[in-house]
């Protein structure tokens, strides 16, 4: 199933950062009594009752001209567009004002399903507070304390009732399914349409122009593909993102997807932080990754320049060790032809599976060659090896203790597992499990 997307939306300083960061178990956003501290969006990841979901903390909506809280309420939009189920929280004993009767207006314009959590109901002496918010017009309203966790799991309830089971498309298991992320404007679009040999996708030099992932199946070589684009048509009369900014949720449910992922890099302007971040996504949902510089047409070249780029890249992304790195110009189609063998590498490393025999002949040279350092006096022994899963791969260690798996040795041994197997451009795990 794909993962439903909940935003928490109202006003400023009603408690949406509390609640938002008690559902996804983590102090990510920013909770202070004073309004507009959450200007941005932020995500986070819950579960509950077995089922994940994606949530997005906004920023308050409120009434006024200013340009933080035009910027605060575009952001909320942002959010609304995106969600399947809207949490729409008020502050119980302030009652209804008219920044949450704004709110309300532009919640029944997104047609959106919405539960109404009248937040600071503190016991059950304080539910008659919550009544008079069924004038604003919405049937579900759940009694809620941000403070003392009060509600909230009747509110999930009912917020994953609403959520829709939305399937997703199912490919053959040979069938590669990659996905292009990166910020705005770095020409994710334009290699898409290079890739495929038509305009399947809207090109603009306006960045945020794509909104939705699209998938595109394409056969090459007798191999299927599916390109998944975090792109799609530009909703009328609205650009979503400023240059700076990258729709994190849609990358995010683009990667959750995709066997390999291409971190697409603009070449002319070169690496800067939201790369990074966007890299990071990836890495750690444990995808095969692959950097793809674009707009190298562009860039003025000499016999040292794609050699100085790739030191850059190997500085900046220094957790991506594993990752190829592949120049290309979406816009002449120069490199580009060089693009598909390297995904198709990364997914069968990502896919691969080494024999238990073969790995622990490996796993016992690594140790004869280096022992493992002792640690006050015990040494780690490792009894045995084998490789429980791949995509990525994931091998486990039986050992004497896990806690004298130093990340140095543990390094190490990843090191001589990626000299004995070719596992170019997949990341791999290694776990230490106690020997019964």
């Amino acid at each position: 199933m794909a993962i439903p997307v909940v935003a928490i939306v109202g006003r400023p300083n009603i408690g949406k950062s509390t609640i938002f960061n008690r559902v996804i178990g983590d102090r990510v956003s920013i909770v202070e009594d004073k309004p507009g501290v959450t200007r941005d969006r932020i995500y986070g990841t819950g579960e509950w009752l077995n089922r994940h979901f994606h949530l997005i903390d906004t920023g308050g909506i409120e009434v006024g001209d200013e340009p933080l809280l035009q910027m605060m309420r575009h952001q909320a939009e942002l959010a609304i567009d995106e969600a399947d189920v809207i949490i729409f929280m008020v502050n119980g004993r302030e009652g209804i004002t008219a920044a949450d009767e704004e709110v309300a207006n532009m919640l029944f314009r997104s047609n959106k399903p919405v539960v109404v959590a009248v937040n600071k109901v503190d016991n059950f002496e304080m539910r008659d507070l919550m009544y008079e918010f069924y004038s604003l017009g919405f049937g579900d309203l759940f009694p809620i304390s941000g403070t003392h966790g009060l509600g909230l799991g009747d509110l999930l309830d009912r917020v994953l009732e609403l959520a829709p089971d939305k399937e997703e498309l199912e490919y053959d298991e040979s069938t590669i399914k990659f996905a292009l992320i990166g910020r705005p404007n770095v020409g994710k679009s334009s290699m898409t349409n290079s890739i495929l040999g038509e305009e399947r996708v809207i090109v603009s030099n306006i960045a945020g122009t794509t909104r939705d992932a699209i998938d595109t199946p394409f056969t090459r070589d007798d191999q299927e593909y599916v390109i998944i684009d975090t792109a799609g048509m530009r909703k009328r009369g609205k650009v979503y993102e400023s240059t700076e900014r990258f729709s994190v949720m849609r990358a995010q449910k683009a990667i959750e997807r995709a066997d390999v992922v291409c971190v697409v890099l603009d070449g002319e302007e070169g690496i800067i932080e939201q790369d990074k971040k966007v890299a990071g996504y990836a890495h750690e949902a444990g995808r095969a990754v692959i950097i793809v510089v674009n707009k190298w047409d562009a860039v003025e070249k000499d016999d040292k320049t794609m050699k100085k780029m790739q030191e850059e890249i190997r500085e900046e992304f220094r957790f991506l060790d594993y990752a190829p790195i592949v120049f290309v110009s979406a816009k002449t189609k120069r490199r580009l032809q060089t693009l598909l063998p390297v995904i198709q590498q990364a997914a069968h490393s990502h896919a691969q599976r080494i024999q238990t025999s073969v790995l622990n002949d490996v796993i016992v040279d690594a140790v004869a060659m280096n022992p493992a350092p002792t640690d006050k006096g015990v040494r780690l022994r490792i009894n045995y090896a084998t490789q429980v899963a791949s995509r990525p791969p994931t091998f486990v260690l039986f050992v004497n203790d896990p806690e004298l798996l130093h990340f140095s040795y543990k390094r190490y041994l990843e090191n001589r597992i990626r000299e004995a197997f070719d596992f170019t451009g997949t990341p791999i795990r290694i776990l230490a499990r106690q020997k019964q």
